[in-house]
């Protein structure tokens, strides 16, 4: 349990660098490592399916912001900054690696479920859905509201990502427009 307290502190730091930096880049970068954060303590939580939820959302909310981000003017780093910030990305990774690594070894091993849930699906499954597939039948009968709120999520991540992607309504900058095209 200690492992998540050290990740809820580098969650609040990065929540709080994302707020008072000023470059925008920066910004979006600290969000983005909250939601990694956020996802590694779902993997110390013991839930695997909220956590390739979280990281599937954030990878696409990142690859949005950084996208809409990078149109504006980035100001060039000077060597002395390329190489702080290259540090500050190795240590992250090192950081992420760790708390992997802690997160993973604590999964059981294969075929031994740590919950009596998991025993009741597989010895139940067919007899109370009917359902050959016992990987279905967990999924649409047993768990169907959890994987109904997953599918949610995840489209409207698509649904933002191609609202913010799309070309049509976007004026260059040198337009103007007229009352009638509005």
């Amino acid at each position: 349990m200690f492992e998540l307290y050290i990740l809820l502190l580098f969650m609040i730091l990065g929540a709080i660098i994302a707020v008072e930096i000023k470059d925008l880049l920066s910004s979006v970068i600290a969000v983005g490592a909250v939601g990694l954060g956020l996802s590694v303590a779902f993997l110390i939580l013991k839930a695997p399916d909220l956590a390739i939820t979280q990281l599937a959302v954030e990878i696409l909310c990142l690859i949005i912001l950084i996208r809409a981000t990078i149109r504006r003017d980035i100001p060039t780093l000077n060597r002395r900054k390329e190489v702080v910030g290259s540090i500050i990305v190795l240590l992250f990774i090192g950081g992420f690696l760790f708390f992997a690594y802690l997160a993973l070894k604590d999964l059981p091993s294969f075929g031994h479920p740590i919950m009596r849930v998991s025993q009741n699906y597989l010895a139940e499954g067919l007899r109370k859905t009917g359902a050959t597939n016992l990987v279905a039948s967990v999924i649409l009968d047993f768990r169907a509201y959890d994987t109904l709120g997953e599918a949610t999520v995840l489209f409207t991540a698509v649904i933002g990502v191609l609202a913010v992607l799309r070309r049509i309504g976007r004026k260059k900058v040198d337009e103007v427009v007229k009352e009638e095209d509005e």
